[in-house]
């Protein structure tokens, strides 16, 4: 499967398009402020969540169209570096 079209990347700009359609709605209703940052604040996180998995998906993809299948141990390798990569 094409890195391009995974189902939890997907799932992920899903959710942040709905919130982000709360977030319009909540502005035309003239809803609270702390409430409409709340909600910008997880579409945020959700497009945020959407491209670490993205680029970690991409990277792996291309290290693998490069140097093979990875082992077990270069796949948690992978893994640990798209934890430390939510800080960029």
């Amino acid at each position: 499967m094409s890195h391009a079209n995974d189902p939890k990347i997907l799932n992920r700009l899903r959710r942040a398009h709905g919130h982000l359609a709360t977030i319009i709605a909540m502005v035309e209703e003239g809803r609270e402020g702390l409430e409409t940052a709340q909600q910008m604040q997880a579409v945020i996180s959700a497009l945020d969540a959407a491209k670490t998995l993205l680029v970690t998906d991409h990277i792996e993809h291309h290290l693998e169209a490069a140097v093979g299948p990875l082992s077990e141990e270069a796949r948690a390798e992978l893994v640990r570096l798209s934890q430390l990569a939510k800080y960029l």
